[in-house]
């Protein structure tokens, strides 16, 4: 039986590398005490075989077997394109 791979949604926030992409996931959690939702951002390093994902995209990945020290994660989809002005 094979395992369910995790699924993040996140904000590419740089593709200075060759074949990856940093994305930024915003995850909002209610504080427990004062009911304010808190945001934290976490960025993940992700494998982009084909160099499609550009800064400002929103993107799907999901995850792999360990890709070098810190890439644990592929590209899957673009969601939506950035806007270019």
């Amino acid at each position: 039986m094979e395992k369910a791979k995790q699924e993040l949604i996140g904000k590419v926030v740089s593709t200075a590398n060759n074949k990856t992409i940093t994305i930024a996931v915003v995850t909002a959690k209610k504080h427990p005490l004062y009911h304010k939702t808190v945001h934290s951002t976490k960025k993940y390093a992700v494998h982009d075989e084909e160099n499609k994902a550009k800064v400002g995209d929103i993107v799907k990945v999901v995850s792999s077997r360990p890709l070098s020290k810190t890439k644990r994660y592929v590209l899957d989809s673009i969601v939506e394109e950035a806007v270019i002005l």
